[in-house]
Order: structure tokens, then sequence, then C-alpha cells
């Protein structure tokens, strides 16, 4: 069983091509956050956890899902994680390693894979320039498909971790900020004069926070559900979303697996 999580695409083809490889059911934990998490495993079924670094951290969402999981026989099944990050990931791993023990689960392997970069939200940051952006995608396909039969076979004990210079730092205190203040939806605003009211944004949207579809201009919930994610803002067809004064004149960004 895999959980997972993506905004942009990005953990979506990392967790496909687990799926394909070891045929293990794909779980959407923003879909199935507002149900009865209660699993009961099939026998030698893996428990894999895949999912985006936000702020050096896993994401509230998954975080949120965890509290509320029980898997009814977690006991002798092969339990991984893989995240993805546009850089580096801090203590995410140790993080998320914490927040399992309390339900019982131990996490026997760990990856990460660091992928295009897709958060735009602070003024110094920006989406990859076409070559990195190529050569992350390529080194992240050979390093995924190197990891692959450490879960498919069930290794345990086995780590590749792209955890920074300041792990702590990051995780911990900038992470904290992240978490407490960047996490909003409110300075999302859209251009009407460039919006076609195509409804890609609030199809998008991973937690249904976008009011919206076609023939429609897009309105936020504001119902404490977003992610940051800007999975709306990279998606647009004419870049009519903006968040803030943050992404004025930078990049979009999301996996076409057409470019792979």
């Amino acid at each position: 069983m895999i959980f997972y999580l993506s905004g942009t695409g990005n953990t979506h083809w990392a967790a496909s091509y687990i799926c394909d490889a070891t045929g293990d059911r794909m779980v959407n934990i923003a879909d199935a956050i507002k149900g009865n998490n209660t699993y009961t495993l099939d026998k030698d079924e893996r428990i894999g956890f895949c999912f985006p670094v936000h702020g050096w951290r896993p994401p509230v969402l998954v975080r949120r899902f965890i509290e509320d999981l029980n898997i009814v026989n977690p006991d002798g099944h092969f339990c991984y994680a893989l995240c993805t990050a546009g850089d580096n990931i801090g203590e995410t791993i140790d993080i998320l390693r914490a927040d399992l023990k309390k339900k019982g689960i131990k996490i026997d392997s760990a990856f990460s894979l660091i992928m295009p970069e897709s958060y735009v939200g602070l003024p110094f940051m920006d989406v990859d320039t076409p070559e990195k952006e190529r050569q992350k995608k390529e080194l992240a396909a050979k390093e995924l498909e190197e990891y692959t039969p450490y879960i498919l076979y069930r290794r345990s004990g086995f780590e590749h971790l792209d955890i920074g210079r300041w792990p702590r730092i990051n995780s911990r205190v900038i992470g904290g900020f992240f978490t407490n203040f960047l996490i909003t939806d409110k300075p999302f605003r859209v251009d009407t004069r460039r919006c076609i009211e195509c409804g890609t944004c609030a199809g998008v949207c991973p937690v249904g926070d976008i009011k919206g579809g076609k023939g429609l201009m897009p309105e936020w919930r504001h119902n404490g559900l977003c992610l940051t994610c800007l999975s709306c803002y990279h998606h647009c067809p004419v870049h009519a979303i903006e968040f803030g004064d943050r992404t004025k004149n930078k990049g979009q960004y999301y996996f076409d697996k057409n470019k792979q």
C-alpha cells in the first residue's frame, strides 16, 4: 500500500513508478483523509509513504493523516518512505519516523529524490532553468530505478537522504516558521484580465481549496486546508494566478511525463 501526496506531480511520478514495479495499491492521502483511515494489510504487503517536502518537513496534511491512521496489522510488514524535494530534506524523515512510531509503525528504509524546484513562494526562490530541470529529472529517474529493488525485495536498513548542511536549523527553525506563517491561501489572487475560466486550477488543487470550474472565476475557500503547494499557480495555462507579489515574473513548473 502506497500512501502518497502530490501537488505539482513529482511525487505522483515516483509513487506510480514504484506501484508499477511492486503492484501495491496507491492511496491518495488528500482523498483518504476525508474518510475512515483504518486499513488491514494483505500478507506481505508493503507500507509506503511518498510525499513532497514542505519547509524541510513532511507536509502538514501528511502528518494529520498519520495522526488518524490505523493500520490493524502493521507488525512484520516492510515500511519505507520516499520524499521529493527541490534542494534538500533536512530532518524530514526523522520527523516522519517519530510520527509513525506513535502509531506502532517502524520505517525500515528511506529515500529522497531531488526533483525540479516548484516552491516559488519566497522572493529569492524560482523554478530551475530548463537545463537544470532536465538534469534533475535524469538523475532522479536513475536513482529511483536504483531504489526500487530495495522496496520490491523489502531490504531493511537502507537510507539515501539528501539532508543538507544544516538539517536541524532548516527543519526545526525555518520549517517552524514556514508551517506557522507561510502555509496559507490568503496571498493567492487571480488576474481577471488574463483568466480564461478554464477550471484547471480548481481541478489540480489536491485539497479542493479552490471554488471554480470551467466558465467560473476561481475563488480560494480560505478554509485552512491549503498546502501552499502552488499547484494552481504552476498549472495555470495563462499565468493568471499569483501568490501575492512573490511570484511576479517567475516561472512555472509541473511534472509533464511527455517531457521525460
